[in-house]
């Protein structure tokens, strides 16, 4: 059967009366722009003056948007969520880091949780984002071929070794490996690296995912080109197709240095693009596995219609559909009612850390037309649901 993603009893069957209550504060909150841009100026300001705040944030957004500060806290969602059929992912959330030394305990955190994930069927992959492994400004600067000194050589290795580390793991345990994509002005780095690992351990099974941020006009013709360059070379591609994450910060910087934006035009241009992704992907089903990560019902519906037209049963594992923990829960419970491959993103990590990741996740939800109002119909669909069945 389709999934009907109306069912709201089935989109929340999880979720207690209070934490709906929560739910509906919380998005309506979001749904505020300038008060968002309050709400992160203060979050900032009483995090960085120390201000005793993260027992207030953990009751609210965190445990929202958040499995728990540590793997194990995490434990108690994934095992509820995968009793409905939903799988987790893992995400060490701690963004804009600079050091070695935390660049390094990222990659012991990712290690960690695919020793962790081949022993729970409930995790089925392991996440990382390149810039949890090095700096911004390196990837920059060798996506924009500059020359690097000795001292930035040596710090690039040790980049190169990590991915390789990861990805070598991954391989070992089979466990499949998402690599997120980031700003377009240190892409071509971490797209470079990634493929790398792709050649080396894609040639039997599909282990090693890049990211593709559909905003961009330019990913479909990188992702033909990455196809031919896999049927050449004998090997597949994990393929996380998406929407993308950073257009307001890619269009401001393209206007201030005076370059043509990488983001499509309009979100129907996006929208096109991204749907045309997953259409070639299910084109190319022989050397391509595809995670469509996405919030869009019209698109969900559009890969269930391809997978239907090919004959492919719903829990083909050459198909994942995947939405954030906290969000579009309508999307993801209900595909999983249906047998599809359904999966949550479950960010994690210590509050204080977590928070850039919070706030970009807030400030994205202000930006992105009717993903707000569409949850508040849902939640106010459900919280009337409720009142009639007491």
């Amino acid at each position: 059967m389709r999934p009907n993603f109306e069912n709201t009893a089935i989109a929340f069957e999880l979720k207690s009366d209070s934490q709906l209550e929560r739910a509906y504060f919380l998005f309506k909150m979001i749904a505020n722009e300038p008060l968002v841009r309050i709400g992160t100026a203060v979050t900032n300001f009483a995090i960085k003056a120390h201000l005793p705040v993260e027992g207030l944030i953990r009751a609210t957004v965190f445990d929202h948007f958040c499995g728990g500060v540590s793997e194990k806290d995490c434990l108690r969602v994934i095992d509820r969520m995968y009793g409905n059929g939903v799988c987790s992912i893992l995400d060490y959330s701690a963004e804009g880091k600079e050091v070695d030394n935390q660049f390094d305990f990222a990659l012991e955190k990712t290690l960690e949780i695919l020793s962790f994930v081949k022993e729970k069927d409930a995790i089925p992959f392991a996440v990382f984002k390149p810039t949890g492994f090095g700096r911004f400004k390196l990837y920059e600067k060798v996506s924009a071929g500059e020359k690097l000194t000795e001292k930035e050589t040596a710090e690039w290795g040790r980049i190169i070794d990590r991915f390789e580390k990861v990805c070598k793991k991954a391989h070992e345990l089979e466990v499949g490996l998402l690599i997120d994509a980031e700003e377009s002005w240190m892409q071509d780095a971490a797209d470079d690296l990634v493929l790398q690992m792709m050649r080396k351990y894609n040639k039997e099974k599909t282990i090693v995912y890049n990211t593709f941020q559909m905003y961009r006009w330019d990913r479909m013709d990188y992702l033909k080109q990455l196809y031919d360059l896999a049927a050449k070379e004998g090997f597949t591609i994990g393929a996380k197709v998406v929407r993308g994450a950073y257009m307001e910060k890619e269009n401001e910087r393209a206007q201030e240095k005076g370059y043509e934006s990488p983001i499509c035009k309009s979100k129907q241009e996006t929208d096109n693009n991204f749907n045309d992704g997953i259409a070639y992907c299910m084109q190319h089903l022989d050397r391509i596995t595809i995670f469509a990560g996405t919030h869009n019902e019209a698109s969900c519906h559009k890969l269930i219609d391809l997978m239907e037209e090919k004959n492919l049963d719903s829990s083909d594992q050459s198909i994942w559909f995947g939405q954030l923990f906290g969000m579009s829960d309508h999307i993801t419970y209900n595909l999983a009612k249906e047998g599809y491959n359904a999966v949550k993103y479950v960010p994690y990590g210590p509050v204080k850390d977590v928070m850039p990741y919070l706030i970009r996740r807030a400030e994205e939800n202000t930006s992105v037309a009717g993903q707000t109002s569409r949850e508040l119909v849902l939640i106010q669909k459900e919280r009337k649901r409720r009142k009639l069945d007491s």
